[in-house]
């Protein structure tokens, strides 16, 4: 055999090896990903199963009631209350993370942002319990003083009222404790979106005279529209399933005072439901009761980050 058919066998071998490796990894890929769709396919039918006696019994006041005394259980109080700390974690969140990252992109000295991108990321590290115990112990007195503060000057706003007196375990400073959580997680998708932005679009609209309020809103904003929604979604997901950290703060109440009162004493989540009445389940059928509540949570979160992926896709679209 010549050399020139040595090295031309040698090369289809290394190309058949090549092709032998790809192969592989496409099908571990391909096997991991469908581990983690039969996985949440378990989780949903288990959880369906849980809840499927629970509605035969109670009916649909099951979600359109706010009680836990046996025989008759409802969980809206706390599904309005999961909907209502996201949303004021989400109204604190946001804006804090976009001005974060966009001082973080196109203000900030390389230095500066490299510091203060580890400190972000070091933030989402932190364990939940962790959070909760500093916002126990820290955070619920300030948290306190600038709800007495809001309620003595804007307490003519119906949601800053409180004729209680009792500012403690507050959707106030819940939501505060999830807006914490969520500001990492929006801020690192954020400043990636915003960092992927073609420089030559912000040199042309440097060239043109913009400011960096313009070149933001006409440039970078609308380019990365898609990824910071996803970004929020994401956020959004981890508010609606946090647990710990929220029971540590929020009184729980099944039935909501006042639904829009968010410096009163009381409110609550599913997931704090869980987690307050789990221990202490009088039996198999309460248990399947806050397996069911379970379920709901697990479904409100799907369709987030279903809306979320629809969102992303079609901004996708629209810029193409």
């Amino acid at each position: 055999m010549s050399s020139t058919d040595t090295e031309s066998f040698r090369d289809l071998q290394s190309a058949a090896t090549s092709h032998r490796g790809d192969r592989i990894f496409n099908r571990t890929i391909t096997l991991a990903a469908f581990t983690a769709l039969i996985v949440l396919a378990g989780i949903t039918v288990f959880l369906g199963l849980q809840t499927i006696p629970v509605l035969q019994t109670q009916g649909l006041s099951f979600l359109t009631t706010s009680i836990w005394v046996a025989p008759d259980y409802g969980i809206w109080g706390m599904l309005y209350g999961s909907v209502l700390l996201a949303v004021i974690a989400l109204v604190i969140a946001v804006p804090v993370s976009l001005l974060l990252s966009v001082f973080m992109v196109f203000l900030a000295p390389k230095g500066v942002s490299k510091v203060l991108t580890n400190l972000v990321d070091l933030m989402a590290a932190i364990p939940s319990v962790i959070i909760g115990l500093w916002a126990f112990y820290i955070l619920d007195p300030v948290s306190q003083e600038w709800q007495q503060l809001l309620n003595q000057y804007l307490g003519w706003i119906p949601i800053f009222k409180n004729t209680s007196g009792n500012f403690s375990g507050t959707p106030f400073t819940a939501g505060f404790v999830l807006a914490v959580m969520m500001i990492p997680i929006v801020t690192s998708v954020t400043r990636e979106v915003l960092g992927r932005t073609p420089p030559e679009l912000i040199n042309a609209a440097e060239a043109l005279g913009c400011s960096l309020w313009t070149m933001l809103r006409y440039v970078a904003l609308p380019y990365g529209r898609g990824g910071l929604v996803g970004g929020v979604m994401l956020g959004l997901g981890r508010a609606l399933g946090e647990t710990i950290a929220v029971f540590f703060v929020l009184k729980i109440v099944f039935e909501p005072v006042n639904y829009y009162d968010i410096i009163e004493s009381g409110g609550g989540s599913i997931a704090t439901l869980i987690v307050s009445k789990f221990g202490e389940a009088a039996g198999p059928y309460e248990v399947k009761l806050l397996l069911a509540a379970g379920f709901f949570l697990f479904m409100m979160t799907l369709l987030v980050n279903v809306i979320a992926n629809l969102i992303v896709n079609r901004t996708g679209r629209l810029q193409k």
